[in-house]
């Protein structure tokens, strides 16, 4: 299935994507700290990162990423697994879920609806799964801009945490 809004194409990824994806993360961080926002995902690049890195190449081979393109170039990306990561302070749902492990575009192109086709695509494959449940946790801070963009698509908060000194809100969305 694709998505043509705005003419994007989403496709399963996989371990080729992985410079691709450190590319748009480390374009957020750079984003984010101009608008003052040090706190989300630091001022370290992604690709910087040995641990991170990692992070992307499992991401990419381990769970269910997607690529939203535009004109054959990633502008975002989405990766879907069974739960929330064992690193973060979220308790498992309790029935069967699917969970949003990473959300990211290119702001190059922000205002076409990348996101939210991206988390259409989530929940599309929820549902095929044959899964009730769709989740995601997300920074909290600053404003709560990030929490209102899960709102916007169709989540609901359920659950704050803190994770260490990082703000964190998990949403849900009930897929039928």
């Amino acid at each position: 299935m694709n998505d043509t809004t705005h003419g994007i194409r989403i496709r399963p990824g996989g371990p080729a994507d992985v410079p691709a994806i450190l590319g748009m993360l480390d374009s957020a961080v750079v984003w984010m700290n101009n608008r003052g926002n040090t706190e989300q995902w630091g001022t370290t690049p992604f690709s910087q990162n040995p641990a991170r890195v990692a992070r992307v190449e499992r991401y990419a081979t381990e769970h269910d990423p997607y690529i939203a393109e535009l004109d054959g170039t990633p502008v975002g990306t989405l990766v879907l697994d069974s739960g929330p990561s064992p690193q973060m302070p979220i308790a498992p749902a309790g029935e069967p879920e699917r969970y949003v492990r990473l959300l990211v575009s290119d702001r190059r192109h922000a205002g076409l609806g990348i996101g939210a086709a991206l988390l259409a695509r989530a929940v599309e494959e929820t549902r095929r799964a044959g899964v009730a449940l769709l989740r995601v946790d997300c920074w909290a801070g600053g404003g709560g801009e990030l929490v209102a963009f899960y709102e916007r698509n169709g989540f609901t908060p359920t659950d704050r945490f803190l994770s260490q000194a990082w703000p964190g809100q998990v949403l849900a969305q009930r897929v039928s």
